[in-house]
């Protein structure tokens, strides 16, 4: 979707709808469908939408894009249901990480509304899902199910991304995102060995948060953020290298988390 002429009068004014993940092309098209709809309504300014993994953009991408393009607000709008607190979390620790990381760029003012569920018109909204047209499965024979087959991919590396507690509160969700950006950005799943990556309960070292753990390796990674993922990608994942600097082997004895400046 292009971006509209920049203008020095009125503040420009951006709306992203934000959907979790994408991984097919009817997806992406339910999204541009929506991002049109709403564009139609006055006043709500440019519309585009993101993705928060494994999808096209990026919350990162369509950031930066808005940035460069002059708008002076951006307003994310989710659309989660249930609205997990670790995906707000993960919204805001986004947003403050990708400007930090260009200090001089000239940010636009960024805020993020309710998730559905929040909305006075929700009730109306269900109303409408429950009155529509319903589809009978049993429509489906039985037969059909079964002849749709599967490729079994070629893949050496497994990644688990911890989804436990302190996980979660450490920043798990912004690490799981970005993974599953980079995944599909670097088609990993085909790339070198191949990787597929999987969320996971509690892999044990919660004092480690965020946890990865690399198989068939078994490699525990602690402390990891978006930085510590593109050094995995890189270098255990398409270079077959252990990353030392976040790694952890296992030992007898307990192993707090280290320092940045001491995995670095």
């Amino acid at each position: 979707m292009p971006f509209p002429e920049p203008s020095n009068s009125v503040p420009r004014r951006a709306t992203v709808l934000l959907a979790k993940s994408s991984i097919t092309g009817a997806a992406t098209r339910e999204m541009e469908d929506l991002a049109g709809r709403l564009q139609a309504v006055e006043g709500v300014g440019h519309v585009v939408f993101a993705f928060s993994e494994q999808g096209a953009p990026s919350l990162r991408e369509t950031l930066t894009a808005l940035a460069d393009a002059g708008f002076d607000e951006v307003f994310i709008l989710p659309l989660l249901l249930p609205m997990e607190p670790g995906f707000r979390v993960w919204i805001d620790r986004a947003v403050h990480r990708w400007q930090a990381e260009h200090p001089q760029r000239r940010w636009p003012r960024v805020q993020v509304g309710e998730p559905p569920a929040a909305l006075a018109g929700m009730d109306a909204l269900l109303r409408d899902m429950a009155a529509s047209q319903p589809s009978d499965p049993a429509s489906t024979p039985a037969s059909a199910l079964h002849t749709v087959g599967s490729l079994i991919p070629a893949q050496k590396y497994r990644v688990l991304v911890c989804q436990g507690g302190p996980c979660n509160n450490a920043g798990a969700a912004l690490v799981w995102g970005h993974l599953r950006n980079e995944q599909k950005r670097l088609n990993l799943r085909t790339s070198g060995e191949g990787t597929m990556s999987a969320k996971t309960s509690c892999l044990g070292p919660c004092n480690l948060a965020p946890v990865v753990q690399v198989f068939p390796e078994g490699t525990y990674y602690g402390g990891v953020d978006e930085a510590g993922i593109d050094r995995i990608v890189s270098e255990h994942l398409l270079g077959g290298r252990v990353v030392d600097a976040l790694a952890y082997a296992p030992l007898p004895v307990k192993q707090p988390l280290r320092a940045p400046t001491e995995a670095s």
